[in-house]
């Protein structure tokens, strides 16, 4: 009862500060609205925009290692550049030998892809990116079906011509049209469409997205496509398990069976790459951490100022109600009550200007910037509110030692 009633004087002798001097209080608390205000939305826009990114390279899967010829990043300074076009590709007998020994791994598949052109009746659609897949590729890869099914391991082995298509190519090619069952025309071949990806909208950096995709057996695609070194090369790729932080027993097992398929000698480099999709959000996490801290310091900044300013408004307070200060502990009063009671004060002028700045923030997030979707996320909101209030406790924190340990005898006969 006593901290809801040290809450409530304060919060009345808040508002009443703010009434006394109004004009003087707003241009005080300004500095802390423009600070939490410069925070928080530094921090909205980069947690929007690096969700925005990472969900534009959501295609290449999350926990896992792709077997490449050249690594995403970059490889030792002394090695020859020319020996990464001579390491081979990943092979199907590659893949079955991974997928009966890795004891590790949640799920393996390989796939190849390449970019053509799509017939219906009169319509066509261009640029669509073909992959060909084996049944296991949803055990790696999240295939989301808004219409349909996915394949069945025996269309799989058979190489049926089926296939899972885009939204967007649905749309193009059976425009208002149920286009399950409908026959679909790749490079001279039909093929029935037995499901649509879900749709996911226009990617940010226009990277690949499925609803301009079309996945179909990798038999089939092998019929219209030839896979190897001077084709379109194929890439195995294999899901981590959850509780493998890092992938790093992952990586040692595959690199392990991997030498041993390609018959290298123990002194022989690896003639292949293991990628971690993670690389490049992690990358894009390190950038997105700088801008952070850009955010904090040109916030920091304008809080400050708001520091001072709430600690003016403070110190005021305290010269303007030192004969009732000295009326309440000659009541009895204890020093902790006066000190939280202008504490409070302190901490809710302090959130006044942090609420203002939040509610700024939460109205610019209406603002349509193209395909960059704002959302103002409830961690950030809880760090403003945090910030504003360890402000106002810095703020408040002399201010209001010096009101608990005043003589009440004196503080009484100050004029």
């Amino acid at each position: 009862m006593l901290f809801f009633k040290l809450t409530w004087e304060s919060f009345r002798f808040a508002i009443s500060a703010l009434k006394t001097s109004l004009t003087r209080t707003i241009l005080s608390l300004l500095g802390v609205t423009v600070g939490i205000f410069a925070i928080i939305a530094v921090f909205t826009l980069v947690d929007s925009l690096e969700n925005n990114i990472k969900s534009s390279f959501s295609f290449l899967g999350t926990n896992v290692m792709r077997v490449d010829r050249f690594p995403f990043a970059n490889g030792p300074q002394d090695y020859p550049w020319w020996k990464y076009f001579r390491r081979p590709p990943g092979t199907v007998a590659e893949y079955e030998f991974l997928e009966q020994r890795l004891t590790s791994a949640e799920g393996v598949t390989i796939s190849a892809s390449s970019t053509t052109t799509v017939k219906a009746g009169s319509n066509a659609y261009e640029g669509m990116a073909l992959t060909g897949a084996v049944y296991s590729y949803q055990d790696v890869y999240e295939i989301s079906l808004e219409e349909g099914r996915y394949f069945s391991q025996s269309e799989i082995n058979a190489s049926r011509n089926f296939a899972i298509i885009g939204r967007e190519i649905a749309n193009t090619l059976y425009p208002q049209q149920e286009v399950i069952g409908k026959q679909i025309k790749i490079k001279g071949m039909k093929f029935v469409v037995i499901g649509v990806f879900e749709e996911e909208g226009e990617g940010l950096f226009d990277t690949p997205s499925k609803d301009q995709a079309c996945l179909i057996p990798y038999g089939a695609f092998s019929k219209m496509y030839y896979t190897g070194r001077n084709g379109m090369e194929p890439t195995i790729a294999v899901k981590g398990m959850e509780e493998d932080i890092g992938l790093v027993a992952l990586e040692n097992e595959m690199t392990g069976l991997l030498r041993a398929k390609r018959g290298l000698r123990p002194r022989d480099d690896d003639n292949f790459a293991l990628n971690k999709t993670e690389f490049i959000q992690n990358a894009i996490g390190s950038i997105f951490d700088v801008i952070s801290i850009a955010g904090w310091v040109i916030g920091g900044f304008s809080i400050l100022v708001g520091g001072f300013g709430i600690a003016n408004i403070m110190f005021v307070s305290v010269r303007e109600r030192t004969n009732i200060i000295g009326i309440q502990k000659s009541l009895g009063a204890k020093n902790y009550f006066i000190l939280f009671q202008f504490l409070f004060e302190s901490v809710c002028l302090s959130l006044i200007g942090g609420i203002t700045g939040i509610f700024i923030v939460f109205l610019l997030s209406f603002i349509q910037l193209g395909t960059l979707d704002i959302v103002l996320s409830f961690s950030n909101i809880m760090l403003g509110l945090g910030v504003s209030t360890i402000i106002g406790v810095v703020s408040g924190i002399v201010p209001a030692t010096l009101a608990a340990r005043m003589d009440p005898v004196e503080a009484i006969r100050t004029t």
